[in-house]
């Protein structure tokens, strides 16, 4: 872990922060990188030692396993086992935000602590250039949570991550704010259809269109994959959903026609509001109100990964 009576170094992404990003990577340690969804805490996925700098960083539950990505497919094919489906999504989907938990290959090199102990894994292939340079260079897979303390808002932007873990690690690369807003669609297949273990961009639609398979939500209670504790993304304040109005010791995150102290989207359009969601929870979380309160959002396409994101800010 970084020296804690230091500051993280922030630097702007180009070639030369991307090198001294992989020299840390080199060196067992984690350093935070945009991908299209969030910022991640990247670490060598294959050094044990870097992994749990991750977790101490994060102050993560250890059963709690992590996402490995990987530069192209045949990458993932060296960690992973890929059938038929799981080819027909990575072809579909990847780079892109879309996150397989296959079995682990006989000889992952990957180290049992990124994936919890688990027999599978989960594998991504980003398609954020700051993600892809970093990879490129390290020529590491990359075990990358999402940059921030276990349990709280996820980043969106370099600042998220430094409001807390600000010398906890050695370094953030700042490339802007992400795009998606919201971590990828975690799926497996099983039993021959998809499940899908954490909502995401993409949707159950977007899958059963591509893989020609019936879609579910998870079966059973267990954590295969990452991001399936119960409460998640807590902002450390009392979290209203469905809100209709905003009371005065209320900080009011509007969608639509109801207006608040930020609006997700006064159009709408359920893309802006998971672009904008986390940065609206650390908004609230820094505010002075008591209380933050969330207006009503779709459960339609991508509103179900925001309402899965708000139901376990809310848990």
């Amino acid at each position: 872990m970084a020296d804690a009576s230091k500051s993280t170094i922030l630097c702007a992404f180009d070639s030369a922060a991307i090198a001294q990003a992989a020299a840390l990577v080199a060196a067992g340690q984690p350093v935070a990188v945009p991908t299209e969804t969030v910022y991640g805490l990247a670490a060598d996925a294959r050094n044990a030692a870097a992994v749990a700098r991750i977790y101490a960083a994060k102050g993560r539950p250890d059963f709690n396993p992590l996402i490995v990505h990987v530069p192209n497919r045949a990458a993932a094919e060296e960690l992973g086992v890929f059938g038929a489906a799981e080819r027909a999504l990575a072809a579909r989907f990847w780079p892109g935000p879309l996150t397989l938990v296959v079995p682990r290959t006989a000889d992952c090199p990957v180290a049992s602590i990124a994936t919890a102990g688990l027999d599978t894994i989960a594998l991504r292939m980003p398609g954020h250039r700051a993600m892809q340079a970093l990879l490129a260079e390290s020529g590491a897979p990359l075990a990358a949570p999402s940059a921030n303390a276990s349990g709280r808002v996820s980043p969106t932007k370099a600042s998220h991550v430094l409001a807390s873990l600000d010398g906890r690690i050695a370094l953030v690369i700042d490339d802007g704010p992400t795009t998606a807003g919201v971590e990828s669609t975690i799926a497996r297949v099983k039993d021959g259809a998809i499940e899908i273990l954490r909502p995401g961009p993409v949707t159950a639609e977007m899958l059963a269109e591509a893989s020609g398979l019936a879609v579910t939500g998870v079966r059973g209670s267990e954590i295969v994959a990452p991001g399936m504790l119960a409460s998640h993304y807590a902002p450390g304040k009392p979290v209203r959903l469905g809100a209709v109005g905003f009371a005065d010791d209320e900080f009011g995150i509007g969608f639509g026609t109801v207006a608040g102290d930020y609006d997700l989207s006064a159009s709408g359009d359920l893309t802006e509001a998971a672009a904008r969601l986390f940065d609206a929870l650390h908004a609230g979380a820094a505010s002075a109100k008591a209380r933050i309160a969330v207006a009503v959002i779709p459960a339609d396409g991508l509103g179900a990964a925001i309402n899965d994101r708000l139901g376990r800010a809310a848990a």
